[in-house]
This record gives structure tokens, sequence and C-alpha cells, in this order.
């Protein structure tokens, strides 16, 4: 009887070769959710600033006249490298905007800005 599974290698199982370990391609990290606060991105300083009102001017080229430039006001609920999620509790609606249409954010308060985002002279 022929067994398939004598020398098989499952995903997770680490290689090796002589006494040495080897990574195992087939294996995937776990996905670390917190993204990294070393540089100066906006989705960064967005995350700075969660809580904080402001408004956001987007520009939408391929909509009609009426809606190409609109402003969002809201709370800053969460930031992703692509989108911005915004809460209004004045209407009860949520925004996600995608960051590629983000011309500019305004807000009423001061900016959290992290030290760590200017570069090492």
């Amino acid at each position: 009887m022929n067994n398939n599974y004598n020398n098989a290698i499952f995903p997770g199982s680490p290689l090796y070769s002589g006494n040495t370990q080897v990574p195992n391609q087939q294996s995937v990290p776990p996905y670390n959710y917190d993204l990294p606060m070393e540089q100066s991105y906006i989705e960064n300083i967005l995350r700075l600033n969660k809580g904080k009102k402001v408004k956001v001017y987007a520009s939408f080229p391929d909509a009609s006249n009426e809606n190409k430039d609109k402003i969002f006001i809201g709370i800053i609920e969460q930031s992703g490298r692509d989108h911005l999620i915004l809460s209004n509790p004045s209407t009860g609606k949520w925004n996600l905007i995608l960051m590629i249409y983000v011309n500019y954010i305004e807000f009423d308060e001061k900016i959290n800005y992290s030290p760590e985002f200017i570069p090492n002279n």
C-alpha cells in the first residue's frame, strides 16, 4: 500500500538541513494588525488623532459636477493605508473615504504628531 503521507511536509512544520532548521516557505506568519509608526504617513498621523473632529475635503474626478467636490465632517474612528472612517454624531452617518480622493483634512484643535516622525539629522 502506497502511503503518500510518510514524508509529507505540512504548512508550519519546520524543515531541516542537517541539524539546522530552515524556515518553511509554506508557513504563513500571523498578521500584525498594528501598522508601524516609524514614518510620517498620513494614516499614522490620523491614528494619533483618533477621536478628534475633522473636515475632510475630497474630490471625485469621475463624479457629476454637483458631487465632484465634497466635505465630510465627523470624528476620526479608524485610519488605514488607503482609507479613513469618520462618524458624524449629528447625522448618525458613517463615511468610509478612500485616501486617494482626500485633498486635505482640517482640524479644529491642535494636531497630535509624534517626534518619531522627524528624521534624525
